[in-house]
């Protein structure tokens, strides 16, 4: 269902106007101290400070927006390792639906608090984000209920495609974007959108060595099940659902593909704390070390680094001091 670039970019579109009065319109920056570094033509989209610091919180709103009154009243549920169930259990409490969250054992204990703040009902299932996953979707089954997909879901994709028309509107020119993948939600929307408007756009996607799924799937042109390393990218960190739709888009709009060390992520942690004052969590330092990475190769071009999110595990936090 990965649809035409006319397709996902009239979604998308529709999508935007459906949440843009609840989601923020996140500031797109230039560096400050790092201008040292890096050229002015490098922009930063602040998605960490989008509300429940993450852009999930796009997506969960956009799907649950278009529930209809049946399936509000029997509530929701989803898997998460945690930011996208923060996500839904806020959008939930805002709309007044109910929800419950799946995560693996890997959550940490301050983000499965946070999302129970939230009023969502939280379930530790597994051993990993699939099981996690796929229990949740089984209790969706038997109750009849809305299973909301980190990733497959075109609504969701939709909601996270939003970030890509604030950048249309806030840049006139943009030749790169970075973004940090997971399930490929975030990439996926980005990528649609700014396909159908500014082809020209190279979409880069960027990965931790521990944990490429969808990257590896890609490479093998199908979805395969790839082994998991603990990694400072905790929100990216988990395998792809079989079937998903964002591996054929992936295929679509992906046009680079990047992988960065632990080491790598936890330096652009550190420079982007350093810096700029920013403390951003691990899939954003992916995002800023994949660029890292290939900073020469774009010194004289407009390249967009998408700060995904800026919740961070107090493991990941000890380890950033």
């Amino acid at each position: 269902m990965s649809g035409t670039s006319l397709d996902w970019k009239e979604r998308i579109l529709a999508a935007h106007e459906r949440i843009r009065s609840i989601v923020l319109e996140t500031p797109v920056v230039s560096s400050g101290d790092l201008a040292r570094y890096l050229s002015p033509l490098v922009k930063f989209k602040l998605e960490n400070q989008q509300h429940t610091g993450s852009f999930k919180f796009r997506g969960a709103t956009n799907s649950l927006s278009l529930l209809n009154s049946e399936q509000a009243r029997a509530g929701v549920l989803t898997s998460s390792t945690g930011n996208h169930g923060l996500a839904v259990a806020t959008a939930a409490r805002t709309l007044g639906i109910r929800a419950e969250i799946y995560v693996s054992p890997q959550v940490s204990a301050v983000k499965l608090e946070t999302i129970r703040n939230c009023g969502a009902e939280v379930h530790v299932v597994g051993s990993n984000a699939l099981d996690a996953e796929l229990a949740a979707r089984a209790t969706a089954r038997e109750t009849g209920r809305m299973y909301i997909s980190p990733y497959n879901d075109p609504n969701v994709i939709a909601g996270q495609g939003t970030v890509a028309v604030e950048l249309n509107h806030q840049l006139q020119h943009i030749d790169a974007v970075f973004v940090a993948v997971g399930g490929g939600g975030l990439i996926g929307g980005i990528g649609a959108y700014l396909k159908a408007v500014s082809p020209h756009t190279e979409i880069i996607g960027c990965w931790p060595e521990n944990s490429p799924a969808l990257c590896e799937s890609l490479k093998r042109g199908r979805i395969v099940e790839v082994p998991e390393r603990p990694t400072l990218s905790e929100s990216t960190a988990g395998s792809v659902e079989p079937g998903a739709i964002t591996f054929e888009l992936g295929q679509q709009v992906i046009d680079r593909t990047v992988l960065v060390s632990e080491a790598e992520i936890l330096g652009a942690m550190r420079q982007l704390r350093d810096h700029e004052g920013w403390v951003v969590e691990g899939a954003a330092g992916v995002a800023f070390a994949g660029f890292l990475k290939y900073a020469e190769e774009y010194a004289d071009r407009t390249v967009v680094i998408i700060l995904c999110g800026g919740n961070l595990s107090p493991g990941v936090l000890q380890q950033l001091q």
